[in-house]
């Protein structure tokens, strides 16, 4: 279990766009779950949509990069892991994207992600976003953790 404290200690994302609360459970190297609370003060929901807010699929997708993005640090070996503050993650490809279910303020989005390989320093992953047991959001990640 790791707080948004931690999770700052792991990456450099900060608000408005740090999109994962807490992470609730991790296996290294092979998966995490993780949940964001999305709320109506959010600065999003003033565009999207003024009178029907929906929180935006690009957002979802993001938050499941940055689950993903501690589990790839936090797989890594110990002395990867001591120079975590000179590496950084990023996402080389997001396939097969589904949006099946519109995620609204008040909503709690659980993300499960998990890996499909890993390889070096790539890792593919498979993701999937919950509300309350419904899948909302589903797809295939790519990333790479490279020095800064």
């Amino acid at each position: 279990m790791m707080d948004v404290v931690e999770i700052q200690k792991i990456l450099p994302h900060r608000y408005p766009f740090l999109l994962i609360d807490r992470v609730t459970g991790i296996e290294e190297g092979k998966s995490i779950d993780a949940y964001k609370n999305v709320s109506i003060s959010e600065n999003v929901f003033q565009g999207h949509f003024p009178g029907h807010p929906i929180y935006p699929g690009v957002m979802i997708v993001e938050g499941m990069a940055q689950a993903g993005g501690v589990l790839a640090f936090k797989s890594l070996s110990e002395e990867d892991q001591a120079d975590i503050a000179n590496k950084v993650v990023y996402f080389m490809s997001i396939d097969n994207c589904k949006f099946r279910a519109p995620v609204r303020p008040g909503d709690r989005l659980e993300y499960k992600l998990s890996v499909i390989k890993h390889r070096g320093n790539i890792w593919m992953l498979k993701g999937e976003a919950y509300v309350d047991g419904k899948l909302t959001t589903e797809a295939e990640l790519k990333a790479m953790i490279m020095d800064k």
